[in-house]
């Protein structure tokens, strides 16, 4: 009995190994047959990208970026008040549904997505989130100046070293002075997970904070720009002159206030860096890159430099109502000067403004420019980093400062003329 068990008990062992071996055997074969078809995948890929590549790609117009994609029934103004963006994934899902009637996107190397911007150029108008309705009427008395500088949610460092500078509200040369910051919705959220909070608590503390529903790009400035000029002129339609710029410039507001006494805020102003003659980038990779298809002139009609510009309550209504009737573009300052064009405004150049920044002599090459004696006279400067901005405006304020000094410059080589003195000719 006990060799008939022992010998049951060798049997059910051999054939449990069998039974695991051949589990495995099977395990294996299914994962080198499912490797093989992924290989075999891959490479018809491959040759099918490598066939479609041989093929021309034709070139698309104007008109091919609208009809296919607003024909789908699509309701623009239902979705005005979403951001301006649509994933990579959701675009290509749509591209893959409608390639028989879409043409294919135009071919550049920029970064941007001018097919998108197409798509959506139309819907420019996006709510509100924070608000600042009182901003002009808190005080009985007319504003003289609203400052509104153009800012991202990140950059709270540029927002405070404004509000503690050139951007002070309160009374410049007996003159009242507002200050807003115009910001939109963040492009990346996961790098500030709680920038929504941050901005509510921030505009509770100052009140200086105006926040739209739009992704807050480089190209989406022009959305900036139109809500901007919407929002002033109905409610800070009270104020005088507007001066608006970027945080990271310095602005000696003493002088833009002198400036600006002598103006009539009931007649057009604009004035700026005024940029005339530019020619659009065709460059594709460069940041500012139009191509034909978007802006087929070869010449941009003449505007300001966007680091800081003024203008009066008069011309900004003006130009609120032009800029619901001129098709946005991409490049915000280009766009505004579009507006001016509409309105049949010449903006005038100021010498006081320098939104490319100091330049150096070419006599003088290694002049110290960021000295406070070249600051005094000048009204923008543009470029300028936080520390910078805080010291030029505290070296201003000095009390001790005095440009008056005669400084010693060396004089420029000149050749003498050769006289019968040797020691003349060879001396100093």
């Amino acid at each position: 009995m006990m060799r008939v068990q022992l010998r049951s008990d060798a049997i059910c062992t051999l054939c449990l190994v069998i039974a695991l071996f051949t589990m495995l055997y099977s395990q294996l074969g299914h994962t080198s047959h499912r490797e093989e078809k992924t290989e075999g995948q891959k490479k018809t890929s491959e040759g099918q990208k490598t066939s479609e590549g041989q093929k021309k790609t034709p070139i698309a117009t104007y008109r091919d970026f609208h009809a296919p994609v607003f024909q789908k029934g699509s309701n623009i103004e239902s979705r005005a008040s979403e951001p301006r963006i649509i994933s990579p994934m959701k675009d290509a899902k749509l591209e893959s549904q409608e390639h028989q009637v879409t043409p294919p996107a135009l071919p550049t190397h920029s970064t941007f997505d001018f097919r998108l911007y197409l798509r959506n150029k139309d819907n420019r108008k996006f709510n509100l989130l924070i608000n600042q309705p009182k901003k002009c009427t808190r005080s009985s008395e007319r504003p003289f100046l609203l400052v509104a500088i153009k800012s991202l949610v990140e950059e709270f460092d540029h927002r405070e070293i404004v509000r503690k500078t050139w951007g002070r509200e309160g009374l410049v040369n007996g003159m009242q002075v507002q200050r807003v910051f115009l910001l939109g919705v963040p492009k990346n959220k996961t790098a500030l997970p709680t920038w929504e909070t941050l901005v509510r608590q921030e505009s509770q503390l100052y009140r200086d904070i105006l926040l739209w529903d739009f992704l807050d790009t480089f190209f989406n400035l022009t959305l900036k720009e139109i809500h901007f000029l919407s929002w002033a002129d109905e409610f800070c339609s009270r104020t005088k002159f507007i001066f608006k710029g970027d945080a990271d410039v310095f602005v000696n507001m003493e002088n833009i206030v002198s400036f600006l006494e002598s103006c009539n805020p009931s007649e057009d102003l604009f004035v700026g860096d005024i940029i005339y003659n530019a020619q659009p980038i065709r460059i594709r990779k460069s940041k500012y890159y139009i191509p034909e298809t978007m802006y087929g002139l070869g010449m941009y009609p003449a505007y300001a430099g966007g680091g800081g510009f003024l203008l009066s309550i008069s011309t900004l209504k003006k130009l609120a109502q032009a800029c619901t009737q001129v098709e946005l573009f991409p490049i915000d300052d280009v766009f505004l000067g579009m507006c001016l064009q509409r309105i049949n405004l010449k903006p005038v150049l100021h010498e006081g403004f320098k939104t490319f920044g100091i330049p150096k002599p070419s006599a003088a090459p290694n002049l110290q420019t960021f000295d406070p004696c070249f600051y005094k006279d000048l009204m923008v400067v543009h470029g300028l980093k936080i520390a910078e901005i805080w010291l030029m405006w505290s070296l201003l304020h000095n009390p001790r400062l005095s440009c008056t000094q005669n400084k010693q410059i060396r004089k420029a080589f000149r050749w003498q003329k050769m006289t019968k003195d040797p020691a003349r000719n060879y001396g100093a």
